[in-house]
């Protein structure tokens, strides 16, 4: 009787190791905060993996294992709580999966502006910048099917962390929206490399962004890369990750040269570090 309950506790620990170990490797982390991404298991092992929403957003959905789960980000103004999500399986069968989100407060950054209109824009400058709201938002919520999305992402530039994702943000001394993406500092010229396999959605130069270059991961998963020097891209182009998109600049709204980087899930700008090893 003694060898069945050893080969028991011995799977036991195996199974235990393997979960551990698959939850080691698994990009993006979770953490379900504003700002943030909630892993959701959905409960299903179907071969066709089932619609999913949160609200009106579809969300990017992947197999664990023989189940699907859904990979949601959250936006940084979403309240703590229950927050639901909406299922569409086979057979049109609908249901609902029920997750939580925590609070979190994110810290101040007050900057000094020199350039005035980059802070108070003229109606000029506003009319530019409603015209290219409508672009940056289209790109930003493009969905594109894709079995495989790869969610363990590189860093794009070797250079200082200098603005963390999420920072309630002053330009002198006014408030503005918090800071949707992660800011690294490096000598302008420094070259830019995806972190990602992707495909260049649109490219341009904008008012407070600068020169920026978009990428589709896949699903809902859209980077964003600003205030760039140069480009080395065009839109359709397939990227490798690792592979070369531009250099570091100061064009835009700046105050030194960096790379301003911002992942987009579900059309909710979310941390960047949470897909880096």
């Amino acid at each position: 009787m003694r060898k069945p309950i050893a080969l028991t506790a011995s799977l036991g620990v195996f199974f235990l190791l393997s979960l551990c170990a698959t939850a080691a490797e698994s990009y993006p982390r979770p953490d379900p905060v504003p700002g943030g991404i909630a892993i959701v298991e959905l409960g299903l092992d179907t071969p066709i993996p089932p619609s999913v929403f949160y609200g009106k957003k579809r969300v990017l959905v992947r197999r664990a294992g023989e189940q699907w789960q859904a990979v949601v980000g959250l936006p940084l103004s979403s309240k703590a709580g229950i927050h639901k999500l909406r299922i569409v399986a086979a057979q049109n069968k609908v249901y609902q999966r029920e997750f939580s989100v925590h609070t979190k407060k994110y810290k101040e950054q007050h900057l000094v502006i020199k350039n005035k209109r980059m802070v108070n824009p003229t109606t000029e400058d506003m009319k530019r910048i409603r015209s290219e709201k409508k672009i940056i938002g289209a790109a930003l919520s493009r969905w594109t099917e894709q079995a495989h999305v790869a969610t363990q992402f590189i860093l794009p530039v070797t250079g200082r962390l200098s603005s963390p994702f999420g920072l309630r943000r002053f330009f002198n001394k006014q408030p503005r929206k918090p800071h949707s993406g992660l800011d690294i500092a490096a000598a302008q010229g420094t070259i830019i490399r995806a972190p990602a396999d992707g495909t260049v959605i649109t490219l341009g130069d904008y008012f407070f962004n600068g020169n920026t270059v978009f990428i589709d991961n896949g699903q809902g998963l859209i980077t964003m890369y600003c205030h760039m020097s140069e480009i080395s891209v065009k839109p359709g182009m397939k990227i490798r990750q690792g592979e070369p998109i531009g250099k570091v600049g100061m064009t835009g709204r700046v105050t030194g040269p960096h790379l301003h980087w911002s992942v987009s899930l579900n059309n909710a700008r979310v941390e960047p570090e949470l897909f880096l090893k």
